[in-house]
Parts: structure tokens; C-alpha cells; sequence
């Protein structure tokens, strides 16, 4: 599709309604929001805009769909599908600035807030008040809340507490022509008409943006307990994950770790790693129980325990103090970050019945054989959601660029046999797209397809991602 080029009167009509302080347009500033975490992959856009307001959204869209420009919302840039990057050039538009947590309402357990907010802040201030959001992406300390509404961020919590879509209640969008609406309403129950909110929630910035958000808080659990578990083969890790959740008990997290992803931490000094490696161990099952009773966090510790022992594992470390935990959640929240430094990777988020976790282990592993490819994988193993990371390492670039997509076709296809599916947390984005064919049926991207032409006539906002 032909878009209209940024040109001075489009710069001036800009400057007049946000001002030029909020307007990056020099190469080196806009090559800052040319990149994410998704591979080695660099779309400058032709000009950065920082709206303060919701009002100034409205002008931005409402002009840009005028003038058949377009435009990409923007958060952290800590994506990992390509997502947020303006590949059709155009306007970035960066909420960043668009950062207030505007009420937190104690009674009604629920806050308002900005899209630039940034996910740990925002629990920060609402732990001080003994109060919950759970949504936990491993780059909260970054990623902002808008970013994660857009994706349907999970994260660790997730298996116990739900992703994001279970804790937003209404959004405050605005429409590629500029108009401006909530979806909803502020109530933990709502049947009246279509759900735009949860339509909203996940769809990557494209058929609207999002400028205020209502969300729903839990109290917050005051006690935690750590389990780090090595296991000897990785088919005991997966299996042990049902084992556990069969026994009633839900822990608040649930991670599989494979050992080479924590050699990558270590090796690339992310982070101190609190325990011994063992060359024999192949992964770990990093086990949070939360709650506010110490005394039954430690019984069902007690079962896991012996739930445990029908695998081959080595010693389980038990952490109870905060800096003990913190430590070893610091070594599974870098993995990402290690495994980057080390090489340029492929993020693959599949996600299967939790079940099915071994054979989706296994199978990545025989698919990597045969395209000659090594993967680090790790993720959420208690709802199923594995993040494999393809490593380029010496591959050459036809290798990399066309003959590793066959394997992750054949990966897609063996997720979506399995039940699963494609993404369960990162999205679709600009990688992905072309594997769509794998988990909908025509008929289905049909109407996905017609629901963006609804929004967005004009394919102004986020263009070229999602479909083909």
C-alpha cells in the first residue's frame, strides 16, 4: 500500500498541536525506536510523536487518517514479535510520556491508569497499599502497561491468577478517524452488548488506541515460598508439572528452565546465579507458592516435595527469605536478555495443554536436529506457554532467513496438533504472520480480516502486521 510521506506542512500541524519538544524527527533519535528485542530486525520511523493527553491522540489519528499516513503505537520497545516497530515508516507513537496512575480506588479495588505507566512501578505503589495487579511479564521492570494490554501479557503469575485480559474491566480507545469512547464499564460483571474490551485487549495496536485503562486489583498475598528443582532428564520436569497440579495444589508460579539457559546467564554475567551447576542436570522447575499463611505454604511445599521424589531430581533448594528469592528470580528473568547477548535468536512463544509440555519439549529438540539449528527453551510450564529460542549462532544467512522457517512451521504445526497454538503471550506482530494459515482456517482469518477493515478503513494504524 502507497502511504503519504511526512513533509514540513505535516511537521508543522504536528508541532502546533503537541509542541516540538514532543517531537523526535533527527535520524538518531528516531533510529532509537527503530529496534525491539525481536531479532536483529531495524524499521526507523520518519518521526517520533510523544502525546500528553488523550486529546492529542485524537488530533495525531484523526489527522494521520486524513492524510494517509501511518502510524504505530509504541511503548518500552521490549517486544519480541516485532510488534510495535513502524515498518511501513510514518509516525511512531510513543505513550510514554502518557504515564500517570490517575486513581486507585481502595473500596472498589480498582485503578486508573495511563498506557506509559510501567508494569513494576505500578505494582510498587499499589504493594505499599497491600494491593495486586499480577500480571508479570519477565520485563516488568521496563515494559509498560499499555504494551501489555496489547498483547495480553501473562507472565509467571499467570497459572495461577490469569494473563492481563482478566484484569482489565474498561479501556478509553481512540479510533483511527479520531473518535474517542470507552469500551465498557467499570464492574466486575458486564453483558451488555459485545465485549469491545476483551476484542481491544490483545490485538497489537491495531484496531485502536488505547489511552486510559480501568483494571481490577486483588489484595496482595504477604507470604511466599521458592522451590528450585534440577531434574536429570527433561521429560521428568514436564511430566512433574501435572503431577503437582493434580494434587489440588496451584502455585503461583510454575517455570521450566532448561540448564543451558542458565549456563547463558552465567557466562554473560546477567546475573549471579545462588546455586551450583551440575553437568548431569538438564532443567529445573522453579516452583512460587503465595498465600497468607506461612504454615500452609509449607505443607504444600511438603506435598510437592513428595510428589517430587517419583522423578529423578537432585537436592531441591528451598528459598524462604525475599533476597534468597529475588536472586533466583533475577537469574529467570534474564534468560531473554543472556541469550540475546550470546547470539541473535528467534522467539518462538508456543503454548500447549500443560500435558503435552514433554512432547512439544521433544519434538522442538527433533526438529532442531533436522534443520540443523540449537534452541534454548524455557516459559510458564504451568500453563503450557514454552519460549523457544532459535540461536543463528554460525548459520549463514539463507540458513537463518529461509530454511529455519520450515522448522518453525513444522514446530507451529506440531503445537497446534497438540491443541495448542502459535503465541500465547508475545503476539503475532510482524514475525509471525505468515504461520497464521497454521492454527485458523480460512473462514476465520476472513472475518479477523473484515474486524480490522471496521476499525480501520484506511489500514493507517499499525499497518502490516498480524495478516499477510
Amino acid at each position: 500500500m502507497n502511504y503519504t510521506e511526512i513533509n514540513t506542512k505535516h511537521f508543522n500541524y504536528f508541532k502546533s498541536k503537541i509542541g516540538e519538544l514532543n517531537i523526535y524527527y533527527d535520524d538518531e533519535r528516531c533510529n532509537h525506536f527503530a529496534s525491539d528485542h525481536t531479532e536483529n530486525l531495524f524499521f526507523p520511523p520518519e518521526i517520533v510523536l510523544f502525546p500528553q493527553s488523550s486529546k492529542d491522540v485524537v488530533c495525531i489519528l484523526s489527522y494521520c487518517n486524513k492524510h494517509n499516513i501511518p502510524i504505530t503505537p509504541a511503548g518500552a520497545l521490549t517486544g519480541l514479535s516485532g510488534g510495535a516497530l513502524s515498518v511501513c515508516r510514518g509516525v511512531c507513537l510513543s505513550m510514554k510520556n502518557m504515564n500517570k496512575i490517575i486513581s486507585i480506588d481502595e473500596k472498589n479495588f480498582q485503578a486508573k491508569v495511563e498506557p506509559g505507566v510501567i508494569n513494576e512501578a505500578f505494582r510498587q505503589v499499589l504493594k505499599k497499599k497491600n494491593l495486586f495487579y499480577p500480571p508479570d511479564p519477565a520485563s516488568g521492570g521496563t515494559c509498560t502497561l499499555g504494551g501489555n494490554f496489547a498483547l495480553n501479557a501473562g507472565g509467571p503469575k499467570a497459572v495461577k491468577y490469569g494473563v492481563t485480559s482478566n484484569y482489565v474491566l474498561n479501556l478509553e480507545i481512540v479510533l483511527p478517524n479520531g473518535e474517542i469512547f470507552w469500551t465498557g464499564a467499570n464492574t466486575l460483571k458486564n453483558a451488555t452488548g459485545y465485549n469491545l474490551t476483551q476484542l481491544i485487549i490483545g490485538s497489537e495496536g491495531t484496531l485502536g488506541v488505547i489511552t486510559k485503562a480501568v483494571v481490577k486489583l486483588i489484595t496482595l498475598p504477604i507470604e511466599k515460598i521458592l522451590m528450585l528443582v534440577p531434574f536429570y532428564h527433561n521429560e521428568d520436569a514436564c511430566n512433574a508439572v501435572s503431577s503437582i497440579m493434580n494434587k489440588q495444589i496451584t502455585p503461583s508460579a510454575l517455570e521450566f528452565i532448561e540448564s543451558d539457559a542458565i549456563h547463558f546467564v552465567q557466562n554473560q554475567n546477567y546475573a549471579e546465579v545462588p546455586f551450583s551447576l551440575n553437568s548431569n542436570i538438564k532443567s529445573y522447575l522453579l516452583i512460587e507458592l503465595d498465600g497468607n499463611n506461612k504454615e500452609k505454604l509449607f505443607f504444600d511445599s511438603e506435598i510437592i516435595y513428595n510428589v517430587l521424589q517419583k522423578y529423578q531430581c537432585d537436592e531441591i533448594l528451598l528459598a524462604e527469605t525475599e533476597m534468597e528469592q529475588e536472586r533466583i528470580w533475577k537469574v529467570r528473568r534474564s534468560i531473554g536478555l543472556a541469550v540475546k547477548a550470546y547470539s541473535i535468536y528467534k522467539e518462538e512463544d508456543t503454548v500447549v495443554p500443560r500435558a503435552y509440555l514433554a512432547k512439544l519439549l521433544k519434538g522442538v529438540k527433533d526438529i532442531g536436529k533436522e534443520y540443523n539449528f540449537r534452541s534454548i527453551c524455557y516459559g510458564h510450564a504451568g500453563d503450557g506457554n514454552l519460549h523457544i529460542n532459535i540461536l543463528k549462532e554460525d548459520l549463514n544467512n539463507y540458513q537463518w532467513d529461509i530454511i529455519i522457517k520450515e522448522g518453525i512451521r513444522k514446530i507451529f504445526t506440531l503445537c497446534v496438533s497438540l491443541g495448542g497454538t502459535i503465541s500465547g503471550e508475545h503476539g503475532i506482530g510482524f514475525v509471525q504472520k505468515e504461520y497464521m494459515d497454521i492454527p485458523f482456517v480460512v473462514e476465520n482469518l476472513k472475518i479477523q480480516k473484515k474486524i480490522k477493515k471496521v476499525f480501520d478503513p484506511n489500514n493507517i494504524l499499525n499497518p502490516n502486521k498480524i495478516f499477510i
